[in-house]
C-alpha cells in the first residue's frame, strides 16, 4: 500500500509543523476528490476532466470565448487549450470561427449537441460531489467554507508580500 504525504507526515509528527500537516491534508483531499471525479467522468462519459472543465467554461458564455480567454480562466497555457479544442471540434462538441473583430483570433463555443452533453455531465457531476461530501453536515460545509476562505486570503496575502519583496 502506498502512503500519501499526509500519512507519512503523521507517522513522524515531530518532523513536521502543524501548517505543513495542514497543507498535506488539503493536498490529499484535493487529490482524492479529483481522482474520483476523473474516474467517474471517464467511466460514465468517456471524457477527461480537462475536457469537462473546458466545456464548463464555455457553457457560461454561450456566444463563445477566445482561446486566450479560455486558457486564462482555466489557468493553463494556450497550447494545452488548443489540443483540447481540436479534439472537441472533431467530436462535434465545439465549433470554432474567426473573430469578427480580429481575423487572427479564434472564437470557440459549444455546439447545441455539446451543450446538451455537457449539461447531462454537469448534472451528474453535481450529484457525485454531493456524494463525496455526504458525511459533512450543512454546518460542517459552512465552517469549512469559512476556514478555506480565510486560508485563501492568507495565501493571497503571502503571495503579494513575496511579490513586493522580489
Amino acid at each position: 500500500m502506498t502512503l500519501d504525504s499526509e500519512t507519512k507526515a503523521v507517522e513522524l509528527p515531530e518532523h513536521h509543523g502543524d501548517e505543513l500537516r495542514l497543507w498535506l491534508r488539503l493536498l490529499t483531499c484535493t487529490t482524492l476528490i479529483e481522482g474520483e471525479v476523473r474516474s467517474r467522468l471517464r467511466e460514465r462519459f468517456d471524457v477527461t476532466l480537462p475536457r469537462f472543465d473546458l466545456m464548463a467554461q464555455l457553457d457560461k458564455v454561450p456566444e463563445g470565448m477566445t482561446l486566450s480567454d479560455v486558457s486564462k480562466r482555466m489557468m493553463v497555457s494556450n497550447g494545452n487549450v488548443t489540443g483540447l479544442v481540436e479534439r472537441l471540434v472533431e467530436s462535434g462538441h465545439l465549433d470554432r470561427r474567426t473573430s469578427d473583430v480580429d481575423r487572427r483570433v479564434q472564437v470557440i463555443r459549444l455546439t447545441k449537441a455539446g451543450r446538451a452533453e455537457f449539461r447531462k455531465m454537469a448534472a451528474e457531476h453535481e450529484l457525485w460531489i454531493a456524494d463525496i461530501f455526504e458525511d459533512l453536515t450543512p454546518k460542517d460545509v459552512r465552517e469549512l467554507m469559512r476556514l478555506l476562505a480565510k486560508t485563501k486570503t492568507s495565501a493571497q496575502k503571502s503571495a503579494r508580500a513575496r511579490g513586493d519583496r522580489g
